[in-house]
């Protein structure tokens, strides 16, 4: 990776993604895009695409996931595990 090579970091909010996004930076990588989930929706398949094809990353970091804690992924597995394929599958 160069410098300035852009960076795309999904899940820059999360623990894992702003870890990732700190160090890039301490080692220079200034070209970080970060996009929120209320702004992108990486579950839908035509707008993960559509956010790509504008803004052309050379590299893509997926820190991002569906959590919610042991009762949640208790109650839901199905949900949390088909929201997880999808974000790793559209991006």
């Amino acid at each position: 990776m160069n410098s300035n090579d852009k960076i795309y970091v999904a899940g820059h909010n999360g623990m894992v993604g702003s870890a990732i996004v700190r160090k890039l930076r301490e080692k220079g990588f200034m070209n970080i895009v970060t996009c929120s989930s209320s702004e992108l929706d990486l579950t839908n398949q035509q707008n993960v695409h559509n956010f790509l094809q504008e803004e052309k990353p050379d590299y893509v970091v997926i820190a991002a996931a569906k959590v919610g804690g042991i009762h949640a992924n208790n109650s839901y597995p199905a949900e949390f595990i088909y929201q997880n394929l999808m974000i790793e599958a559209n991006l």
